[in-house]
């Protein structure tokens, strides 16, 4: 496992959080990127939130994977679960407007179904936060990983 770098280049931090967004734009001016990414984006405002949710692919999205995301959601997934998280994922947006986020790697997806019923019920503030802490989750576990 890698230690958690002093700096990261805007592409490094893109593969890391699915995109570059002005948020990885902005993150690749700081030092210890990875560290002050847990506080930088609870400081966005709403559209920057929203934007960088967005650049996630949904659970169960199949096509237009990064490498990271194809290998953390699995090719093995039963047609049943896939149905049932395509609904909750299109619920779960309608409710929120914004991606559900939530970190998969490692996770049975029946797991992750449970957690989206948890969730989709939540106030959308309290959801906007927990989709950003898990997004960088999900980022510091890429880099450690790779």
């Amino acid at each position: 496992m890698r230690e958690l770098p002093g700096e990261l280049t805007v592409a490094d931090l893109a593969e890391l959080f699915e995109g570059r967004t002005r948020f990885v734009e902005r993150l690749a001016t700081e030092p210890d990127p990875l560290v002050r990414a847990r506080t930088l984006v609870h400081e966005l405002p709403l559209d920057e939130k929203r934007e960088v949710l967005d650049a996630h692919p949904a659970i169960g999205q199949r096509k237009g994977l990064s490498r990271h995301s194809a290998a953390e959601q699995g090719a093995d997934i039963d047609p049943a679960v896939l149905a049932e998280l395509h609904r909750l994922n299109a619920d779960y947006e309608a409710r929120h407007g914004f991606r559900f986020v939530v970190f998969v790697n490692r996770r049975p997806k029946t797991e992750i179904l449970e957690v989206l019923r948890e969730r989709i019920d939540n106030p959308t503030e309290l959801e906007l936060e927990t989709a950003l802490d898990e997004l960088v989750s999900i980022a510091r576990d890429r880099w450690v990983r790779a």
